[in-house]
């Protein structure tokens, strides 16, 4: 079986598998590999382990070495190169007074390319910014329009939950998230409760919205009449985690049940 390694680019980026063979890999080491984009510097996330063909999506790219003293101090050249490249695109941005906002610049480990992220509300004509920085640069450039959720995950932040945000540290990849997750939850429907630093709904939303509904499916429907102990009523109100539901009795009196004493 192929002998794996997972290698990320980014703190917080992605992680990519590829061929270690028979290097041996250590977490948190640097390797140079062979990317699509050109040879770049990535750490490794975790030791390398056989895994079998099945699992495998594509043919995996080989890690070409070890990343040297001199490789590094370059890699950290490039970043200080970044910094100033953000000021100088910053600048044209704004005497051309185009309607995007510049999020990071990254520069190729080989000078192959550079890229420009950026978020804006309307679309952008960058042409003339584009041979402005071909001009400054002279190797290959790309701007690159990106999403609010993208631009939170570069820049970072801390959630409400007063925690570094979940796209910065942990989460790689953005999953669908609507507002029925919040209902489903009983959760405040106010955008200023279930909206992330991004302006879109918390991603948070989603992690415990398949329990609800799989503990929904014990209950009874808000609304429906069921019998109770006391007698029959209508579903007011539902307590999800807790497996209880409040009726409203014939009488006009509401009280508690726990679901296994009600029936629908």
């Amino acid at each position: 079986m192929p002998i794996v390694v997972k290698i990320r680019f980014e703190e917080f980026g992605k992680c990519f598998d590829f061929d270690a063979d028979s290097m041996e890999l250590n977490k948190g080491e640097a390797v140079i590999v062979e990317t699509e984009q050109g040879t770049e510097v990535g750490w490794v996330v975790a030791s390398p382990k056989p895994v079998s063909e099945e699992k495998l999506k594509k043919p995996l790219k080989p890690i070409l070495r070890k990343a040297t003293e001199e490789e590094l101090g370059r890699f950290q050249h490039l970043r200080l190169q970044e910094e100033e490249a953000f000021k100088f695109c910053f600048n044209k941005i704004r005497s051309r007074e185009l309607p995007m906002k510049l999020v990071d610049v990254r520069f190729g480990f080989d000078g192959a390319r550079v890229v420009f992220n950026f978020t804006s509300e309307t679309r952008v004509d960058f042409r003339e910014l584009v041979r402005e920085l071909v001009k400054e640069y002279r190797t290959r450039i790309e701007v690159r329009q990106i999403g609010v959720r993208d631009q939170a995950k570069r820049m970072g932040g801390l959630g409400c939950c007063g925690r570094l945000l979940c796209c910065r540290t942990f989460l790689h990849e953005f999953e669908p998230v609507s507002i029925r997750m919040a209902k489903e939850q009983n959760l405040s429907l106010n955008p200023s409760k279930i909206s992330g630093v991004c302006g879109r709904l918390m991603c948070c939303l989603s992690y415990e919205y398949q329990t609800y509904e799989e503990l929904k499916k014990t209950l009874p429907r808000v609304g429906s009449k069921v019998k109770t102990p006391k007698g029959p009523g209508v579903v007011k109100q539902l307590n999800i985690l807790g497996q209880k539901a409040i009726i409203e009795l014939d009488s006009g009196q509401e009280a508690e049940f726990p679901a296994d004493q009600l029936l629908h």
